[in-house]
């Protein structure tokens, strides 16, 4: 595999629960803008596989390179520092919470030089980025009130906002119905 092309290259990875070879070797690269499915039966490793990727937990053996260079993520924040974000099958949003507040948790935008939040830029930069994914949706909408398709298209958002360089989804389709798949 040549680094220089792939954003992820997983070489050989292995991953061992006690009495459970999860992963026997796999080798699997990603491309820059590309998109890519995991296919196989329960049991198969899909999931364990997202978890290496992910910094949840690390491999018995083999190698993980992303943008070039061989990486170990001891924990997520690792992966995420490096440009991966991982969404679950649970999703991790707050159902209290707007769109917009879910989308900046953690990193809101200050007014200049006052301590309070700069709600304009949230919900600006919110509206646009669900538009520019195709999705028309109000960043003051509580999470509560949305869908499980409309809550999976708010996490994109707040990836994508986390400047993430590569997005893995588990089972990203397993709570929707074919309409909301699609």
């Amino acid at each position: 595999m040549e680094s220089v092309r792939h954003i992820l290259e997983l070489i050989d990875i292995s991953k061992q629960f006690p009495g459970v070879q999860a992963l026997n070797q796999v080798s699997f690269a990603v491309r820059l803008g590309s998109i890519h499915a995991l296919i196989g039966t329960n049991g198969a490793g899909k999931s364990t596989l997202t978890k290496i990727i992910a910094g949840v937990y690390p491999p018995t053996s083999g190698e993980i390179r992303f943008e070039g260079e061989p990486r170990f993520f001891q924990r997520p924040s690792d992966a995420q520092d490096a440009g991966i974000s991982t969404l679950y099958q649970e999703l991790t949003l707050l159902p209290e919470l707007s769109v917009a507040e879910n989308v900046f948790l953690g990193n809101e935008p200050r007014q200049a030089a006052l301590p309070t939040i700069n709600w304009k830029e949230m919900h600006d930069y919110t509206a646009r980025a669900l538009k520019q994914i195709g999705f028309d949706l109000k960043p003051e909408t509580k999470i509560g009130l949305l869908s499980v398709a409309q809550r999976q298209m708010v996490q994109i958002v707040k990836a994508l906002k986390q400047n993430a360089r590569l997005i893995v989804m588990d089972e990203p389709t397993a709570r929707l119905t074919e309409y909301e798949a699609e």
